[in-house]
Formats: C-alpha cells, sequence, structure tokens
C-alpha cells in the first residue's frame, strides 16, 4: 500500500535537522523495521516541512508509524493519505448514486 505522509517539525526537531541529522536515513530505517519501503523523501516549504512517500504493508501499518512519529515528539503535526484504487470506489460510488434519493 503506497501512502504519503506529510509532517511539521518540532522547534527541537528543526535544530536536529540543521545539525545534520540525516532524516532520510532515519525514515528509511523505521520503514525497514515494519516491513515497509522509503520511495523519496522531500523536504517542503509551506504547510508541511516534510513529505515522505513509502510502500507500507498494510494500513494498520500506517497509521502505527505515524503514531510513533507524534509520540516522540519530533514533529508538531503528521498526516497520511493513502494511495485508493478507483475502480472499486467508482463501483460503490455508481451502486450508492443509482440507490440513493435526494431529499426534496
Amino acid at each position: 500500500m503506497r501512502v504519503v505522509v506529510l509532517g511539521c517539525y518540532a522547534p527541537h526537531a528543526v535544530k536536529g535537522v540543521i545539525a545534520g541529522s540525516d532524516r532520510e536515513a532515519a525514515v528509511k530505517e523505521l520503514l525497514d523495521k515494519v516491513g515497509g519501503t522509503l520511495v523519496s523523501i522531500m523536504f517542503t516549504r509551506g504547510e508541511f516541512d516534510v513529505l515522505v512517500l513509502a510502500d507500507v504493508p498494510d494500513e494498520a501499518t500506517a497509521i502505527g508509524l505515524t503514531m510513533a512519529v507524534q509520540a516522540s515528539g519530533a514533529v508538531t503535526r503528521v498526516s497520511i493519505l493513502s494511495e485508493l484504487d478507483m475502480e472499486p470506489v467508482l463501483a460503490a460510488a455508481n451502486k450508492a448514486a443509482a440507490a440513493y434519493e435526494p431529499a426534496g
């Protein structure tokens, strides 16, 4: 399952990044330990400081990773986006649309 993880570093973590902490190696090691793989990591400016694109075994692993990162105190905000297979989503949407009767 492919996921995008967006994060905002806490001030003390930014200090570590400035001091040379190899975040790519740390993220790769974390993912390796839970059966995932790092596709890419990108540092960004704007609403989030870092974007991680990764493959993980399942949704529970993805959520567990974000919980562990949040619990560390190194980030102030984490958001995870899961890639969707749109074919079954569209099939469900079409089935629901055919059955739904709007009010009025």
